[in-house]
């Protein structure tokens, strides 16, 4: 059985990227995927979102590449930008030692750069379908030479209504190209596709391991990224820190934020890759001995760290894979004790946090950051209780002549303990409280096309009653703390209701539902399928407002 990727037959270009990267073993699904794709197989692949899969495809089409091919040779199609700015970072990551040139296409950003990009030439596109369609509308995006096709998150792509375009694209590629489907379940349609549209594949199917997080608090603060060291900052104010782990993603980020920290006050180093391994064990040894309270880490450094009584891990920078997030927090809630894991979470990254709690089967409770009163408030109560213990202890009797030498000069014994506390409180001016500004969440807009979700200017509705003539409002028991989405109401809703999406109107995302618009026309057509909607394999209900 394979254990290492330099087993895998790989390009040494990509062994090395794979090694700098920090992995050596392949998961799973990369096992049973790698070496079929490179053996010019086509893959069905059923596997959640974490298990390593787009390095599982990534790898076989970056090994496949030819310099003196002009033509676009592979595509990859997925269900969102998010989905598709993830998979092409990860790609030009893996192909770093072969001037790959890797381009994402969706809706919502202007034309001009994307179509530029692809009549200058690009290897690898990485699209959402309503983009695609667009661009090979406009004759900038040609699939004649196609080599490899990947379909990622194909019930996805389902249940958000996309399967006639994503059927639309496969009748434009070569009939001898090489495809290949990921799914993390495959319902009926998916199978059909699988079948029409692939020659004898090769099906890997990786059963989830069980995930062992249930001890660990988990939450999630919303900030944007400028405002990140402010929130952390503001946590290690209020939360009952006894010893922390944050995993921030570069090497020169470890550093930057591990100092800091140490200039407002919460000694911090940093574990990364630029450390020897004398240098390494002696930062190790002081967090051990609580010499410091704050390691800052990345993935890579962080392995094989074996250290039982951290109470805190902080995900300062989001994870790009589901599993190694389940990796940081393990870190913490050993041994019998229960633990905390943070995460800060920038608007654009909802998603990803979205793709984490579907592969740990677990919610990660939103949370809102400690406010400066809170702070000052928890400042003055720690305060309280450090004086409390020493009035109990009773053991000041030099500072006892020192205030009676006072009260003889003449000031007041109330006085001198105000100043006594000024002065005890001196160090609070190395951590001033900076402001947080307040986060926009990014909604993804709509705009009608051959009844598929995209880019739509949405019109800004209110409660009760739609104010458009002829338009019905209607109400959805899904909302944000669901993690719905505009283009999930649009897709499910058009797809078993079997209404054009360009019909559906304005939409609103409350925090419990969802209220939108439907023509008078299909509002008895939609009702007649509630409780047929499912989202991410969720049951929604539609009724009458």
């Amino acid at each position: 059985m394979t254990t290492e990727f330099s087993e895998l037959n790989l390009r040494p270009q990509l062994l090395q990227a794979v090694s700098e990267l920090g992995y050596t073993q392949p998961t799973p699904i990369q096992i049973g995927v790698i070496p079929a794709m490179l053996a010019g197989h086509d893959i069905v692949g059923q596997a959640q979102t974490g298990t390593g899969k787009t390095a599982a495809f990534a790898l076989p089409i970056l090994h496949n590449l030819t310099d003196d091919q002009a033509a676009l040779q592979a595509l990859i199609v997925t269900p969102t930008r998010e989905l598709a700015l993830q998979v092409a970072k990860a790609i030009s990551d893996y192909g770093r030692h072969q001037k790959v040139r890797v381009l994402a296409v969706y809706g919502g950003q202007p034309y001009g750069q994307q179509i530029y990009r692809l009549k200058k030439g690009v290897d690898i596109v990485v699209g959402t379908p309503g983009r695609l369609i667009d661009l090979m509308e406009r004759k900038v995006l040609a699939l004649g030479g196609l080599r490899t096709l990947v379909l990622d998150e194909a019930d996805e792509m389902l249940s958000m209504g996309f399967i006639e375009d994503v059927e639309t694209i496969l009748k434009e590629t070569p009939g001898s190209r090489q495809t290949a489907l990921f799914s993390a379940t495959l319902p009926p349609e998916i199978r059909r596709l699988a079948g029409q549209y692939l020659r004898e594949p090769q099906n890997v199917t990786i059963q989830r391991p069980q995930l062992t997080v249930a001890a660990i608090e988990q939450r999630y603060y919303l900030v944007n990224e400028p405002d990140k060291l402010a929130a952390l900052t503001r946590l290690f104010e209020t939360e009952n820190i006894t010893s922390a782990l944050i995993f921030a993603r570069t090497r020169a980020g470890t550093g930057e934020l591990a100092n800091e920290l140490a200039v407002r006050g919460f000694p911090a180093e940093a574990l990364n890759g630029d450390l020897s391994q004398d240098a390494r064990e002696q930062v190790l040894n002081r967090f051990r001995n609580r010499q410091i309270t704050v390691l800052v880490a990345t993935d890579v450094a962080a392995r094989g760290l074996d250290i039982d009584d951290i109470s805190h891990v902080f995900n300062y920078d989001l994870p790009l894979d589901s599993e190694v997030y389940v990796h940081r927090i393990g870190r913490t809630g050993r041994a019998g004790k229960t633990g905390v894991a943070l995460t800060l979470v920038t608007p654009r990254e909802k998603y990803r946090l979205q793709q984490i709690e579907r592969f740990t089967r677990q919610t990660i409770t939103p949370a809102k950051l400690p406010t400066a009163e809170m702070i000052q408030a928890n400042r003055e109560n720690q305060l309280k209780e450090k004086m409390n213990v020493w009035l109990r202890r009773g053991r000041c009797t030099q500072e006892k002549q020192l205030v009676q030498e006072w009260v003889a000069e003449g000031y007041d014994v109330v006085d001198i303990a105000a100043a006594a506390l000024k002065l005890a409180r001196a160090e609070e001016k190395q951590r001033p409280i900076p402001p947080i500004s307040e986060v926009v969440e990014e909604q993804p807009r709509l705009r009608p096309r051959s009844g598929r979700p995209e880019t739509r200017q949405g019109r800004q509705p209110v409660h009760g009653r739609s104010h458009e003539k002829g338009m019905v409002r209607l109400s959805l028991n899904a909302g944000k703390v669901h993690g719905l989405r505009p283009n999930d109401v649009v897709g499910a809703i058009a797809f078993h209701a079997d209404i054009p999406g360009s019909a559906i109107g304005a939409i609103r995302i409350q925090p419990e539902h969802t209220l939108l618009d439907i023509p008078e026309q299909y509002v008895n057509q939609v009702l007649h399928k509630s409780g047929q909607y499912r989202i991410r394999r969720q049951v929604l209900t539609v009724e009458r407002l």
